[in-house]
Formats: C-alpha cells, sequence, structure tokens
C-alpha cells in the first residue's frame, strides 16, 4: 500500500504551537492533505497523553485510527475527492540539553513507540528525570547516548531518530551546538542509529556530500506547530500498513519500499545560509569565513547556516547518492502558491476559499501539488495556478535563502507573467 507519513508534528501542548492540534482536526486535515500516517506529537505530556488514549483505537499493528463517534461526521463532512484513511503513530520530540566535550549541547530527538503501553513506561522513566509535564516537547538534562540507552530498553520496536539534524541550535550536526559525527554523538550505540530527519534547510542532495552518511536514512517531516503545516514534508512509502513495515522500510533504505521523501526547496528553510537577522545582514559560507564569523553591522557572530555546515563536514565536493537511495522531490505548500497566484498575503480569506474550492474539484493537497495535470486546470481557468506547478515540478523557482531564523522567500511567477494575461481567472 502507498501512503504518506508525516512522522513530526506537536500539540495544543507544546510551546508556540496552535491550539487547534486536536486528534479530530489533525484526521480532518490530514485527508485535505493527503497524509495516510501521521505522527502524534508529544506523548509525552500527560494530557496529551490521555487525549490520545481516550479518542484513538487500535487499527493495524502499531498503528491507531479515530473513535468512529469523532471520525463519522468529519468523513461525513469531507469532501468526496479527499477522504482517505488516516493512521496516527505515537511520537515525541524531546530536547536534550548536557554538556558534553567541554561545551553545552542542545539536541532535538524523535521517539516513536509501538503501543500505549510501551509509550507509558517510557513516560515513567523520563518523568523521574525531568519535568515532562510544562511542554509537550520536555527538556531534560540527558545525554543523547542516554536517552537512546533507555529508548532501547523499552523494546526492540522503538526507535529514536535525530530530529532536524542540521538544524543550527537544537541539531545532531548543528553549528550552534551539534557533534561532528554519529558516533561523537551516541558513542558505543551509535549502530542504534538507522536515520537521520533532514529538516527543513537541508534535502537529501546536500547530505549526500558525506560519505558518513551513506548507511543512514533520510526522512522528513513537517514539524508542524499548526494545522496548515501538516505535510509541508513527507516521506513516500509502498508497505503494508504497520508500524513495523513502515520502520522496516525506512531502515533498510529500499527504494522500492521507501519511495521517496517530499522536500522544502532548501534555501527557504530558515537557518539555509548564514546570517544575523537583527541586522538583515545575509552571508554565503565564503563571505562567513572571510569575515571571521562576525556580522559587519554589529560586530557580534552570526548564525552560522546548514549549507555552511554541510560543506564543513562533507568530503565530496558533489553529491553522491549511496546505491538503492529513495528519490527525494521538492514541493512547496499550496498555499504559497496561491499566494502568489492571487497576489495577496498568506493569511487572506480569498486564499482560504481557493484552497477549499480546489480540494473539493480536484482532490487532497498532494494529488494537486503532484500529479494533477496542469492541462486540467488551464482549461478550468486556472492558468497560474497551472504555470506556478509546472515551475515548481521542474524546480523552477527563485528564492532569497533563509538566515537566522527567517524564512526565504520563493518565487514562482513574475510581474511579466502577469502582464501578459488579459484578466486574472482565478477571482
Amino acid at each position: 500500500m502507498q501512503f504518506v507519513a508525516d512522522l513530526h508534528i506537536h500539540s495544543p501542548f507544546a510551546r508556540a504551537c496552535s491550539k487547534e492540534l486536536h486528534p479530530e482536526q489533525l484526521y480532518q486535515w490530514s485527508q485535505y492533505k493527503g497524509i495516510g500516517v501521521l505522527a502524534t506529537g508529544d506523548f509525552t505530556h500527560p494530557q496529551w497523553f490521555a487525549e490520545l488514549s481516550a479518542k484513538l483505537i487500535p487499527a493495524e499493528p502499531g498503528l491507531f485510527t479515530l473513535k468512529e463517534a469523532f471520525a463519522k461526521p468529519i468523513d461525513e463532512a469531507m469532501y468526496a475527492t479527499c477522504r482517505s484513511f488516516v493512521r496516527f503513530l505515537l511520537g515525541v520530540e524531546v530536547s536534550c540539553i548536557y554538556k558534553k566535550g567541554d561545551r553545552l549541547r542542545r539536541i532535538h530527538h524523535l521517539i516513536f513507540a509501538p503501543s500505549f503501553e510501551a509509550a507509558a513506561k517510557l513516560n515513567k522513566r523520563l518523568a523521574k528525570i525531568g519535568n515532562i509535564q510544562s511542554d509537550g516537547r520536555p527538556i531534560l538534562g540527558l545525554d543523547s547516548r542516554d536517552l537512546l540507552e533507555i529508548v532501547l530498553e523499552g523494546g526492540p520496536e522503538m526507535h529514536l531518530i535525530p530530529a532536524h539534524a542540521w538544524t543550527p541550535h537544537f541539531g545532531i550536526f548543528g553549528s550552534g551546538s551539534g557533534f561532528d559525527s554519529i558516533e561523537e554523538c551516541f558513542e558505543d550505540l551509535a549502530p542504534h542509529i538507522f536515520a537521520i530527519e533532514t529538516g527543513l534547510s537541508s534535502d537529501p542532495a546536500m547530505n549526500w556530500k558525506w560519505s558518513s552518511l551513506d548507511r543512514i536514512a533520510l526522512i522528513s517531516n513537517s514539524d508542524a506547530h499548526s494545522l496548515e503545516k501538516l505535510g509541508r514534508e513527507g516521506n513516500l512509502l509502498n508497505v503494508n500498513l504497520t508500524y513495523a513495515d513502515l520502520f522496516a522500510a525506512i531502515q533498510s533504505r529500499d527504494p522500492q519500499r521507501f519511495l521517496k521523501t517530499f522536500e522544502f526547496f532548501p534555501a527557504e528553510g530558515k537557518y539555509h545560509v548564514d546570517g544575523h537577522r537583527v541586522c538583515q545582514i545575509r552571508m554565503n559560507p565564503n563571505e562567513t569565513i572571510r569575515r571571521k564569523q562576525i556580522c559587519p553591522v554589529c560586530r557580534k557572530p552570526v548564525t552560522v547556516g546548514v549549507l555552511h555546515r554541510v560543506d564543513a563536514l562533507a568530503d565530496r565536493s558533489l553529491p553522491q547518492p549511496p546505491i538503492g537511495s529513495p528519490a527525494f522531490e521538492n514541493i512547496i505548500p499550496l498555499k504559497e502558491i496561491l499566494s502568489e497566484v492571487l497576489r495577496v498575503g498568506l493569511a487572506s480569506k480569498k486564499i482560504d476559499h481557493l484552497y477549499h474550492r480546489l480540494l473539493a474539484a480536484y482532490g487532497s493537497e498532494f494529488f494537486i501539488l503532484r500529479e494533477l495535470n496542469t492541462e486540467t486546470l488551464r482549461r478550468d481557468g486556472y492558468s497560474f495556478l497551472a504555470l506556478g506547478l509546472d515551475r515548481m515540478r521542474a524546480g523552477q523557482v527563485s528564492i532569497e535563502p533563509g538566515y537566522d531564523g527567517e524564512y526565504g522567500k520563493i518565487a514562482l511567477l513574475h510581474p511579466e507573467d502577469f502582464s501578459e494575461e488579459k484578466q486574472l481567472l482565478l477571482l
């Protein structure tokens, strides 16, 4: 069975996250997006764990579905074009803050559990180490190696995957507090790390420049803090719909089972290049090196971005995908494209109205972005959207790179595109 899996999101109990991220809304928006398997996020938080326990029931082994009482009204109201199965998988992001090698480390990890019983046992262990109630993403003064040991003691189906591995401040390889190898971080337990999450500011091609990652599966997830961010990155799998088969496919890196990842154009990520947001200074790695990592405006250190950090650790001048690696595909969220088409801000009600009109007419967001014939859109009067999708699929984008926490600005359409048309058919 082929489906999209998004394995990193958050709940209403995580800081700076939407209060709408409840199971019912996640179920609804997964259908809008075209997501088949969604991680719950935040299962260490007692209130979220209780809500998940009350609203989810076992489906296939290791996966859960929304109870019928909650799912039925959503299914009845769902656009027929989007109606599909949704399964939940228990996951959480944990923040480890500790000192190692005379440096303060701040590393985020994803943990997955095959059952509520296994998750509860882990929660009990972690509650003895730190506060798991104050935030959906708990902060623990625990070495990453020791966290992995605790996870492994939970059983062979418990998994740990470093989150957004290259993010400067919280990634295993981040320039701010990361390590120079998986082995340096996890020591004797490093062989148990079979995957990393590449994050929004890198894609597989960037990671393929470093031979140390040749044995590692590269996964991509949304890290969604709101419903609309679901599926902005994801993984396409072709396996039996079970927890074990999903992770076996990732671990194998078999491109017949782990087909591909869906990626931001990495320059749009908010830590792609170096810079200092306060001073609005963006720099490429060569300039950063020439300036000795100092902002030319305020004379303070700049944040060294993902592109720079990848190049620092890389031992290849060009990407070299390991034999049999899954493919990847760059995408742009549909509402971002509609913002260009309608020439209004993302918060505009015009965008929301058109977004839902398109879903009702054609299908889920992933289907529209990847599979919908753009000639159909042109026939129906959506010529600018068709043009934008054609360019996205061809990789014909213009980007001002993101830096120091500021998302990049990506463009598919240009003023001359609109001047050639007599009227905006989308309005």
